[in-house]
């Protein structure tokens, strides 16, 4: 397969990897420490994508003063780094993705609002660390997604400009930074997306219901 796209970007949680279990666990440890109920895990997964925020305000919603806000979130962001990778794996059908990829000499990475003390560990204990060209996380850069800043980092990494990479994301920051980048994107349908989102008005080159349509999308149009 000749392509000029030479390095795929994904975005991490909801992209790359289905992150959402491990998530769902540490917010209902948290919250059972609190004395509170648990939350459904199909309550919590589109809200993976906005990361501790997001599952703080869908748990707490406005409730909590600033100083109970900052404990409650540091005790569930220790649950999470101590749990990283007790569920969490490659999208299905990713694998082939990644192993495709490689066999035809193209490179890819991530590129996340994710902090860097989470992403690190994660890609490592995944042992997807060394495969990847590129680890851009959120803390990273001064301007996260959807500001092009950490993907244009990603590009100097890999050594190609942003017309060779294609961006992948589950949310309209993924796909918007893709686009300020000047690269080609792909929206992630399988990914983190709220039921009140229309991923169609992104603008994203097109969307995908599955990973394995990433290299049927390289192989008609990269």
């Amino acid at each position: 397969m000749t392509s000029s796209v030479q390095t795929v970007l994904f975005d991490l949680d909801g992209t790359l990897l289905d992150t959402a279990p491990d998530l769902s666990f540490a917010l209902n440890q948290t919250l059972k420490q609190e004395g509170l109920a648990p939350l459904p895990h199909e309550t919590i997964r589109p809200m993976v994508s906005y990361g501790s925020p997001g599952l703080m305000r869908l748990a707490f919603a406005d409730r909590l003063d600033d100083a109970d806000y900052e404990r409650i979130r540091d005790t569930l962001l220790a649950i999470y780094a101590d749990n990283l990778s007790r569920e969490t794996r490659l999208f299905s059908g990713m694998d082939k993705v990644l192993d495709v990829l490689e066999s035809n000499g193209q490179s890819w990475g991530v590129v996340t609002n994710k902090p860097k003390w989470l992403t690190e560990p994660l890609m490592q204990q995944l042992n997807l660390a060394k495969r990847a060209a590129t680890i851009v996380s959120g803390d990273d850069v001064a301007n996260t997604k959807p500001h092009p800043e950490s993907l244009l980092l990603a590009c100097q990494q890999a050594a190609v400009s942003p017309a060779q990479c294609i961006y992948i994301g589950d949310a309209e920051r993924d796909i918007r930074a893709g686009k300020n980048a000047g690269m080609r994107t792909l929206t992630a349908l399988y990914g983190y997306i709220p039921g009140d989102q229309t991923p169609s008005l992104w603008g994203a080159d097109s969307m995908i219901d599955r990973p394995e349509q990433i290299l049927d999308w390289l192989q008609q149009h990269g």
